[in-house]
């Protein structure tokens, strides 16, 4: 297998990990502040326990350190705003939301990586647009704040996605990990004050039942050390755009799951699925592009 067949296994193996995260926020009871505070808590705490991470920590850079934990701070509001739209709409709808970062990645990734503009980058990440416009009328009103919660996550996706590509390739992918998670976590604590003015904010620290830590400790180790270790080690290889455009598959996993332990088929039309169909074949639309073109 080559190195950038690896790399791609590795980046399909976490959107299939990845499609369980949102079935485990909408099975998690704790508000979505709650729930991104204790999965970066138990993460940052999981890892510090490994020696590879702080030798990986000592090795680095003080300045790398600090830009990292910068990158930090956007997955933690991108977790944010994510696990807030499942709460707002359903898991079905803030996992289709994740297509709009490949539009996302392709227009920004070329300022902040130093590469040229790819035309086909963008048509590809284009592609999806009607399908998501598809998916945005087949909503419920009710749902249609969660789906705009949603939009926002995916453009974070995109950026910390586009940094770590610029920043953590070459890097111990496990003390990265480390270190965004705790930074995540820490600028969090210090936005508790202003989270707790939010609808059900009142709740935000308090210790999460049996059941919820059970699903929290699942969601830290198979949704986010794996995958998020998998991912960085497949951006030495890929470029942000090609994983992000991965990430697409995560609307058919999630959906699916939710469909069979959450019952969401019964919220959503058929007019749903048809934009969900639309975006995922944009996905396969990036390698027919790929081979009228040199890739980087």
């Amino acid at each position: 297998m080559t190195s950038q067949a690896r790399a791609l296994a590795y980046v399909h193996l976490s959107v299939v990990l990845w499609g369980f995260t949102a079935i485990l926020g909408k099975l998690i009871s704790l508000p979505a502040a709650a729930l991104v505070w204790w999965r970066m808590l138990l993460v940052a705490g999981m890892l510090a326990l490994l020696p590879r991470v702080w030798r990986g920590l000592r090795a680095m850079p003080p300045r790398l350190v600090l830009t990292l934990a910068a990158v930090g701070i956007v997955v933690a509001l991108h977790w944010l705003s994510f696990y807030a739209s499942i709460k707002l709409a359903n898991a079905s709808v803030a996992a289709t939301c994740m297509a709009l970062g490949a539009v996302f990645a392709a227009l920004i990734e070329p300022f902040w990586v130093g590469r040229r503009f790819r035309w086909r980058d963008l048509a590809t990440g284009v592609a999806a647009v009607p399908g998501v416009l598809l998916v945005v009328g087949a909503l419920p009103d009710t749902m249609r704040v969660g789906f705009a919660v949603g939009v926002v996550s995916a453009f974070l996706t995109a950026v910390f996605t586009v940094l770590n590509k610029r920043f953590a390739t070459g890097v111990e992918p496990l003390t990265v990990t480390a270190i965004e998670m705790t930074s995540g976590w820490l600028f969090l604590w210090a936005l508790m004050p202003l989270l707790a003015w939010l609808p059900g904010g009142e709740a935000t620290l308090t210790l999460p039942d049996t059941r919820d830590l059970l699903l929290l400790v699942a969601l830290a180790v198979f949704c986010t050390i794996v995958p998020f270790a998998l991912s960085l080690v497949a951006l030495r290889r890929l470029s942000a755009f090609s994983l992000q455009l991965a990430v697409n598959l995560e609307p058919i996993y999630a959906i699916g799951l939710a469909m069979l332990l959450l019952g969401e088929h019964r919220e959503l039309t058929p007019a749903f699925y048809l934009g969900v169909l639309i975006v995922l074949a944009a996905v396969f639309l990036e390698p027919v592009l790929a081979r009228r073109g040199t890739r980087d």
